[in-house]
């Protein structure tokens, strides 16, 4: 098969589209014929060297795809040889083959092409886990989204609107906000031009933000805790603003607030086979009834995946970015 390989850590220009082993299904693994994959912050960071896969994992980019069965592994069960599925993985996505365990399996959405359900494993997952298992949004209560127009953003504002929440979001100028409001955010903040803190107090009449969903980290640590509600939760997924933050206790105590901080890709096989299991559960039905959808900004070939890493970095896309490996195109 060809893979986008990183012989040296750097820019872009470092993935290199090259002939690669093809994978081998172990216990409890199908091996899938990749349609397409989609590309991450953490994929960036692996190419710069500064996020190496986990133990036994692929060494090639990619923690999502999309394609079809082309074999099934020793004791796997309830999967067949040529079902279209989409997966979370903890690598090998831009790959034209990928071993997957089969509890990170999910149906292709009745629906949906099989290019674009690429979109979905990483941000639902990640999504759903924070937002609902671990921060417990409930109707009717405020989700605050730092970076809205992203994957996760825009996936975020959906689910939570279909739960009957109400979304804040921040985002860079008026076009992404426009387009977060499309999807249905209520609460509108330029992170650029406004103060997340104050417009939200102005916007909940003082009470803040009852879930916080935070890809910044250590910048925007304290002024989160600011705007959380009386028992508010923050969640952090994402580290772009930096590691260590300082952290008022005092403030944290006094709103009877909670801090978690999470990632996806170094969890076991069975944490990752359970979350999968509660998005088939609660987020496929939305999606296979059109009340989520998939937010994709542009399709590139996956031999071009340096031009995909460019325009994520530079935060002119609204959505995912695909990439499709050339059987996909077929």
């Amino acid at each position: 098969m060809h893979a986008i390989t990183i012989p040296e850590p750097g820019g872009p220009e470092a993935l290199v589209w090259a002939e690669a082993p093809d994978p081998e299904p172990g216990q409890g693994e199908v091996l899938v014929g990749v349609a397409a994959s989609a590309v991450n912050r953490a994929d960036i960071l692996q190419r710069q060297g500064f996020y190496d896969p986990p133990p036994g994992a692929s060494p090639y980019p990619g923690l999502e795809c999309s394609g079809r069965i082309l074999s099934v592994g020793p004791g796997v069960s309830g999967w067949s040889e040529g079902d279209e599925v989409c997966a979370l993985l903890s690598g090998g996505g831009y790959a034209e083959k990928a071993a997957v365990p089969a509890g990170q399996l999910l149906p292709v959405p009745r629906g949906l092409d099989p290019v674009t359900a690429a979109a979905l494993p990483e941000v639902t997952c990640t999504v759903w886990s924070n937002v609902f298992m671990v921060a417990h949004l409930r109707p009717a209560e405020t989700l605050l989204v730092h970076g809205g127009a992203s994957g996760i953003g825009t996936m975020a504002i959906q689910l939570a609107k279909a739960v009957g929440a109400r979304v804040a979001v921040t985002a860079g100028g008026p076009e992404k906000l426009a387009r977060c409001a499309e999807l249905g955010a209520d609460i509108l903040i330029d992170y650029r031009e406004q103060d997340f803190v104050e417009e939200l107090r102005k916007a909940t009449d003082g009470a803040g933000a009852d879930v916080i969903l935070d890809i910044i980290g250590a910048k925007y640590l304290d002024r989160n805790v600011r705007a959380l509600a009386a028992n508010g939760r923050l969640a952090v997924i994402g580290l772009q603003g930096g590691v260590k933050g300082e952290l008022n206790l005092g403030m944290l105590l006094g709103k009877r607030a909670a801090v978690t901080a999470t990632s996806l890709r170094g969890r076991p096989p069975q944490e990752k086979a359970a979350i999968v299991a509660a998005v088939r559960e609660h987020v496929w039905p939305l999606i296979e009834a059109g009340t989520v959808k998939p937010v994709v900004d542009r399709v590139l070939p996956m031999p071009e995946a340096a031009e995909a890493h460019r325009t994520l970095e530079s935060g002119a896309h609204v959505g995912k970015v695909l990439l499709v490996a050339p059987a996909g195109r077929r």
